[in-house]
């Protein structure tokens, strides 16, 4: 039997593939939010760089980059992209689900970091509720009530494979699984 083994590491993963977004679209209406971020992983270092040439046409040249060091691992002072470079900070009082984006020329854009292990329909879901216009809704209050939805959907997905695992049927009095056919026919004729 041969094993093979996947070497590519998370920061070839982030350089080889384009940034995960979902912007707001451009409107007078002000949110909470700009839009959500996918990252592959919590390395910055990898991750920064094809999200700010992602970002330089629609919004402009990103200078500055805060985040909460709660969910990055390690939070470098620069980080080098295109040629230039990022200046990271880090805000302990900064919501640890939001990165702020710097311009000396646009301005400034929030984004909802969507955590790199969340599943894809959860992930779907935080970005489409970051980029809606005007929305009042935080970044720790979108990921507070993807957890709830979550938890309801493990709970629904354990629900419908215990039935399963009973065979879907009723069980006899004798602990046994009985099919449709084996119960009494009611009084007009249907089971």
């Amino acid at each position: 039997m041969t094993t093979t083994l996947d070497r590519t590491t998370p920061r070839d993963l982030a350089a080889e593939s384009p940034a995960r977004l979902s912007l707001t679209p451009r409107t007078t209406l002000a949110g909470q939010l700009d839009g959500a971020w996918w990252p592959f992983s919590r390395d910055l270092e990898a991750e920064l760089p094809p999200l700010a040439a992602a970002l330089e046409e629609p919004w402009g040249r990103v200078t500055r980059v805060t985040v909460n060091p709660a969910r990055w691992p390690v939070v470098p002072h620069t980080v080098a992209a295109d040629g230039r470079v990022l200046h990271v900070g880090w805000f302990t009082e900064q919501d640890p689900d939001k990165l702020i984006l710097l311009s000396y020329t646009v301005g400034r854009w929030d984004l909802l970091v969507v955590p790199p292990e969340t599943a894809p329909a959860a992930a779907a879901r935080l970005m489409t509720a970051a980029a809606i216009p005007g929305s009042v809704l935080t970044a720790g209050v979108l990921m507070a009530n993807e957890s709830v939805i979550g938890r309801g959907a493990r709970d629904a997905r354990s629900r419908e494979a215990a039935w399963e695992g009973e065979g879907g049927a009723c069980m006899s009095p004798f602990g046994e699984p009985f099919g449709r056919s084996a119960l009494p026919l009611s009084a007009n004729g249907w089971r």
